[in-house]
């Protein structure tokens, strides 16, 4: 018999979310049973912690709920054929240390991947952060080879991925992020153009400055104050995938604005709000491509780990205030 730890929802986030907000409990899960669904016995080693659970708890969970996100988990026990004990899966089993599953919601690691290679990319630039840069760059933006795009957030798990997909895809590209340190990275990894928001004078003359002639994508995951500035320089018929915004995820009282539609009638501008589940069909096709610039080089992965399930709070919060680069994981 396995006693799972799992994290709670214990009370609805009132602003930026706090450690009490949480309940770690335990829970004893059954043995499995021969005949009937074929059951897995399955540990979680690596967790994932991401903006998008701030706003879908809300959505999405009552009070007392396990906490939703995603893990790399190993195959502990299995009476399902289709998963030997030892294989590392991905699966969206909420913050839990150990769960049962029937194998239906738990996707293998790609074959072709190297033991070399940290299993925990598979919640990052080889997940589903990466295949939001993949989906909504090359099917909302659909940048074309010598376009400028631009990328706010550009340090995070998806930011940094469309900023290098874009370079691959012989684009320019400008990127914001809220450090000095954050801004050094992205120059490391192939940005033309960084600027950190919080210490330029000027949004506007910082993004006048980095593309004079203005921009031709625009991927934001931010919203709010930088989404309204940025729309002004786009170029005519810019593009702009509207990815998240994590400037209003915390926010009591909604912001207002901004007023999008003056720019986006003079320039023509199309703007298209996507969740990366729309290409579900297509999962195999984009973690193949970034699984093979990974290993040819052409794209660098950063990770913040934070070690230790009962840390799992803290390292969502520090994520949801931009202290992590790149993505931010915890290990078992």
């Amino acid at each position: 018999m396995v006693i799972a730890k799992a994290w709670a929802l214990k009370k609805h986030f009132d602003g930026f979310p706090k450690t009490s907000d949480f309940d770690l409990k335990k829970i004893e899960l059954p043995n499995l049973k021969d005949g009937g669904e074929q059951k897995l016995l399955l540990e979680s080693v690596f967790l994932s912690v991401d903006p998008y659970m701030r706003p879908y708890s809300r959505r999405d969970m009552k009070e007392g709920d396990i906490m939703i996100g995603t893990q790399v988990a190993r195959v502990v026990e299995s009476k399902n054929s289709a998963f030997t004990v030892g294989a590392f899966v991905v699966a969206g089993s909420g913050w839990r240390t150990h769960f049962i599953s029937d194998g239906k919601d738990l996707q293998l690691l790609p074959s072709s991947w190297p033991e070399s290679l940290p299993k925990s990319l598979a919640l990052g630039t080889i997940g589903m952060p990466g295949l939001t840069a993949y989906f909504g760059l090359l099917e909302v933006c659909k940048m074309k080879p010598g376009e400028t795009v631009l990328v706010n957030a550009a340090a995070g798990a998806v930011g940094s991925v469309v900023g290098q997909l874009a370079k691959i895809g012989g684009c320019k590209v400008v990127g914001c992020a809220g450090s000095d340190d954050k801004v050094a990275y992205l120059k490391k990894i192939g940005f033309d153009e960084a600027f950190n928001y919080k210490s330029v004078k000027s949004l506007d003359e910082a993004l006048h400055k980095a593309s004079p002639d203005g921009y031709d994508c625009f991927f934001d995951n931010v919203g709010g104050e930088f989404a309204s500035v940025a729309i002004n320089h786009m170029k005519k018929y810019g593009r702009i995938a509207v990815c998240g915004a994590i400037s209003q995820y915390n926010d009591s009282v909604p912001q207002k604005g901004p007023y999008v539609q003056i720019p986006m009638i003079f320039k023509e501008l199309q703007m298209e709000g996507f969740l990366v589940s729309r290409w579900n069909n297509r999962r195999e096709e984009g973690l193949q491509a970034l699984l093979k610039w990974v290993m040819e080089g052409k794209m660098k992965c950063h990770e913040q780990v934070t070690e230790g399930f009962e840390n799992m709070p803290m390292a969502f919060i520090r994520m949801l205030k931009g202290e992590n680069l790149g993505k931010a994981v915890v290990k078992v």
